[in-house]
Formats: structure tokens, sequence, C-alpha cells
């Protein structure tokens, strides 16, 4: 189905006075082909103008007019970083970004990691957190709540939610994975299911982030649990693009602004 718009999720967490936000699906955008048709990742090889073009429209529909989507160049870490003005250009290497500037569209992209968004209405500070394995286990959201706090939030007053990711009945990992997390902490075990054969496990990626957050005593934490890989319509996967042997793959966004 074709939208002439887009048409996000969104959460009544996060349905706070002041603060507007979305979890975007693929809907809604000029894209064609296996970008088909609101990809808004950079770094893909869509048309730039069709890319262009789609983040005004995630931008637009958010602020209720024409603005600039900010990301950064997301490189699976455990750096936030504070910003006052939209990023057209020099985007920072980082996994998250925090902003208490009005107007500002903090955005984070994905295409089977969690995006989580974040408000403190109260203090008018927000951020935009991607969290792929890398990230969730070092702590980009941790990152992202201090950061927060620096611009003078207070954490017993953040709201977090995780968007549409990959769900653990898409998420296969061998047995090394899941070592990685055993060895932070037995406890991780739980987040992980056998696999289809003995050698590999199913990994809940929005389980463990919702428990990590909950570890950071905010006022709230929630997972929409919507699972991207098997939801073809409706979202991106990098993971069903390649086992579809897709040459490439599209990025969906989630992004947060106070207006």
């Amino acid at each position: 189905m074709s939208l002439d718009k887009p048409v996000p999720l969104s959460s009544e967490v996060l349905a706070l006075e002041g603060i507007q936000h979305g979890f975007f699906t693929r809907q809604g955008g000029v894209s064609e082909g296996i970008y088909s048709s609101l990809n808004c990742g950079l770094a893909s090889h869509d048309d730039p103008a069709a890319i262009v073009e789609n983040r005004l429209r995630v931008a637009s529909h958010l602020l209720g007019k024409p603005g600039v989507l900010s990301t950064a160049q997301q490189i699976h870490s455990a750096t936030a970083v504070i910003i006052d003005a939209s990023l057209s250009n020099n985007l920072p290497k980082a996994d998250a970004l925090v902003t208490n500037t009005p107007g500002v569209v903090l955005g984070a992209l994905a295409a089977d990691c969690a995006p989580v968004l974040l408000a403190d209405a109260s203090a008018g500070v927000i951020a935009s957190a991607h969290a792929g394995w890398r990230g969730a286990i070092d702590g980009i959201v941790d990152a992202a709540v201090e950061a927060m706090e620096k611009l003078g939030a207070n954490r017993q007053n953040i709201r977090a939610v995780v968007g549409p990711c990959i769900g653990q009945e898409s998420y296969e990992v061998d047995i090394e994975f899941e070592g990685k997390f055993i060895s932070q902490s037995r406890e991780n075990a739980r987040y992980f299911a056998p696999g289809r054969v003995k050698s590999k496990r199913q990994f809940d990626l929005p389980g463990y982030l919702v428990s990590r957050i909950k570890r950071l005593d905010l006022a709230e934490v929630l997972a929409l649990n919507v699972d991207v890989y098997s939801d073809d319509v409706r979202f991106f996967s990098y993971r069903r693009s390649q086992h579809l042997g897709e040459p490439d793959y599209a990025r969906l966004i989630s992004a947060i602004t106070l207006v």
C-alpha cells in the first residue's frame, strides 16, 4: 500500500506537553524499489534527492512546518552528543543526540537495531538513541540520560520508549554472541532462547534494553515490541534484505522534537 504522507507509530508514554514524536514506518515517502518508500538513510545507495525529500517529510510531520531532520553518523557506540541547532552537515560520529532547543528534530536511524526516544517534558530535554547490540551492551542509553542531565533533566522525570526493532523470533545469533552478554551478567541468559539448531540462540534485544534502562531509575520505560523483520509491508530490515540477497538496504527513522 502506498501512502502520500508518513503515518508513524507513537506511544502514550511520550504523549507529553511540548513534545512531538514518531516511530516512522517505511510508508509515506518517495523512494522506489528496495528503498520504497520512506528511506531516511543518508548512507544508503538510494537516490539522494528522494532521501532528502523523505527526511523533509519526517521533520515537517512533527513540526507542522518545513524543518530539518538531525541524525548522526551512527557507529554502534556509547557516545551521546548534545546539539543546540539542526544538523544538515558535519554530522557527529555518535549514536545518541540530545537537545533542549525547540524545533530541533532528533532522529535515530535503524533497520533491525532498536531506536530509543527519551523525554523529560518538565525540563524540556529530549534524546534519540540508536541501540544495536553493541550500543545496548556498552550503554548508549545510559550515555543519553547522562547527557540529558547535563541540560537540566531529572532522570526521575525521563520517559523512554524502545521502538520497532528485530524481535526475538527473528534474531538468530551464535553461542559466542550469547557469551558476550553472559560475561557481563549471568542474569542476561534470560534474554536468549534456544535456537533452531543446537549451536544457535534467539536474542531478545528489546527485552534486554528495557531491563537495562529500568536500572537507570527513569519515570517510565516501555518497548513497542514490534518486529521489523516479520513485517515487510511496514518496516525495513537489514537482516531480511540480506536473506533476500538484495544489494543494499533502507533505513527507518524514529524522531522526537520540542515544540
